[in-house]
């Protein structure tokens, strides 16, 4: 079926409006918590690990690298954690009407796409405040972005296609995002990897794609202090982290399809 048809496009619209228009329906301040949400969980990674722990003691701007970090890891995992389960969650659905199954994956995505774009805002102006020189390198944004997106589609089309066999991948899935999370130079610089005597390790840690997508983004958008992936690793290695997320979607477009014919009678 044509993913890209009137109707599944339709589809695609309503569904993204709706699970949007619910996402904070009964609560007071309503999709302020969008906002909100992140920056209360910032304030509290700096008070702790910034003005307690000293952690990105001495290089410019770390705050915002730090918000910026967790904005990009907030969305890879409300993204991921959202379509692994958005297959069972829209069984009825599946059962009623005929359409591409892959649509049901993409609108939680792009639901938690648009929550992230407005916390990238409140990055932009947090950086703005505090006096963050934009240069022509914001303009590579976009492609990581995209990268990052493409990473998040194909892990959720993984996700979601286990998940409907297996449920104990939730809470599997959400000890693996925690994991994951201390594993990216989020919360700490990775100069501090370099500068405890773990060469090794700090560049481990940038063969991690989402790492990679977030080190870039502070490079070109923040300060070039920030080091990349190219000048931590050899072209011969730095490429793996840019083609994994490709290889990640064809991976995930491949089994999710080979099992969606089947999931209406699974579910």
């Amino acid at each position: 079926m044509d993913l890209f048809n009137t109707k599944n496009k339709i589809l695609l619209k309503e569904l993204i409006e709706v699970d949007f228009k619910l996402r904070y329906q009964g609560s007071v301040i309503g999709h302020f918590w969008s906002i909100l949400k992140p920056i209360m969980m910032f304030s509290i990674m700096y008070a702790v690990f910034v003005r307690f722990l000293k952690f990105g003691e001495g290089i410019p701007h770390f705050a915002v690298a730090l918000l910026l970090g967790t904005t990009v890891f907030n969305f890879f995992a409300e993204a991921t954690g959202m379509g692994m389960s958005s297959v069972v969650n829209r069984g009825d659905l599946m059962r009623k009407i005929s359409f591409s199954k892959p649509v049901i994956v993409l609108s939680v995505v792009a639901n938690a796409g648009i929550n992230f774009l407005i916390n990238l805002a409140v990055v932009l102006i947090f950086a703005v405040i505090n006096g963050v020189q934009f240069n022509v390198g914001i303009f590579m944004i976009p492609l990581l972005l995209l990268e990052l997106v493409i990473l998040v589609v194909g892990i959720s089309f993984i996700l979601a296609t286990v998940f409907v066999y297996f449920r104990d991948l939730a809470p599997v899935w959400e000890v693996f995002v925690q994991l994951f999370m201390y594993a990216t130079p989020i919360i700490y610089p990775l100069s501090m990897v370099f500068n405890m005597g773990h060469p090794k390790a700090a560049k481990l840690l940038m063969l991690n794609p989402l790492a990679q997508i977030i080190q870039d983004m502070r490079y070109f958008m923040i300060e070039h202090n920030n080091t990349p992936i190219w000048q931590i690793l050899s072209w011969k290695y730095a490429w793996i982290p840019y083609i994994i997320p490709f290889f990640v979607l064809g991976f995930g477009i491949w089994i999710f399809n080979k099992h969606s014919k089947s999931f209406a009678e699974v579910v």
